[in-house]
């Protein structure tokens, strides 16, 4: 059985790598811009990014996912689509966290680094891209990794609206041979190795910067 499916579970473990990895791209660009909204000193400029964090974060990813595949991916493309509808709501959602972890590295950050680099010359964007989140970054590397494994595991969700990730191919292994265990286990272990990898990766990099 998991022979005949091993091929289907191969596309299905590249799809969900694929996916988490656009999540994350994605959400690092959304995070960073709605992290630094959220600090706007005007607080009803702020606002809307708020509740864009508290939205994400307070509803279930499943919902955001069947809000996403059947209500927004067709207002642009006419049909629901499994793949697109699984890269915007991880990637939508993804963002929530991230953005409150840019916000607490860049707020970690001493604020005379800010008066230091503004008496140098440079301007708040320069201060911010040369001085301040070059440091803030450092501090978030474990929270970004933390958030990587999450989306990792929240792919599985994707399954729901026809997306061939991991979870697909076990929910078809089981439907066609009215078995439980060979399949869920073998989607468990797929996913424990990617988890597994992506942790060690992770702690490469951060042993690698505590050297620098």
């Amino acid at each position: 059985m998991i022979i005949e499916y091993a091929p289907f579970l191969l596309k299905g473990t590249l799809l969900t790598i694929g996916l988490s990895l656009a999540g994350i791209i994605i959400g690092m660009i959304l995070g960073l811009g709605i992290g630094l909204g959220k600090m706007l000193n005007n607080k009803l400029l702020a606002l809307p990014f708020k509740w864009y964090i508290i939205f994400f974060r307070g509803t279930p990813l499943f919902v955001q996912i069947l809000i996403v595949h059947f209500g927004v991916v067709p207002l642009f493309t006419g049909e629901t689509n499994g793949i697109a509808a699984g890269i915007i709501a991880l990637s939508l959602n993804a963002a929530a966290y991230i953005a409150e972890i840019f916000r607490g590295g860049i707020q970690s950050i001493d604020r005379g680094q800010m008066e230091a680099a503004r008496s140098l010359g440079m301007n708040n964007v320069q201060a911010m891209t040369h001085v301040i989140l070059p440091q803030a970054i450092k501090r978030m590397i474990p929270p970004f990794g933390n958030e990587f494994i999450v989306l990792i595991k929240d792919s599985s969700l994707i399954s729901v609206v026809a997306a061939p990730e991991i979870m697909y191919w076990g929910r078809a292994m089981s439907s066609q041979y009215y078995r439980v265990w060979e399949p869920y286990i073998t989607v468990a272990l797929i996913y424990l190795v990617l988890t597994l990898s992506l942790s060690f990766l992770l702690n490469l990099l951060e042993r690698r910067l505590k050297t620098e």
